[in-house]
């Protein structure tokens, strides 16, 4: 969350992505340093996956990730 939010402060959009493990875990972590970055969340685990599920994940996250990018409208 780090990344993202030094990107953002340079003026360069960027979305926060993690697995659905660490929804709660982000919300804090974006409150606690006064955060409001887009996030997209993907199934859990990561860890072990094919290189054919990585791509389904990647095939079913990249909506959200260009409409987190490119805002409503």
């Amino acid at each position: 969350m780090h990344d993202i939010s030094e990107l953002e402060r340079r003026g360069i959009p960027g979305v926060f992505v993690a697995s659905n493990q660490f929804i709660d875990a982000a919300a804090a972590q974006a409150e606690s340093l006064g955060l409001d970055t887009a996030r997209v969340f993907t199934p859990h685990p990561i860890q072990d996956r094919t290189d054919d599920e990585m791509r389904a994940i990647a095939d079913d996250a990249i909506d959200a990730l260009i409409g987190a990018l490119t805002g409503p409208g």
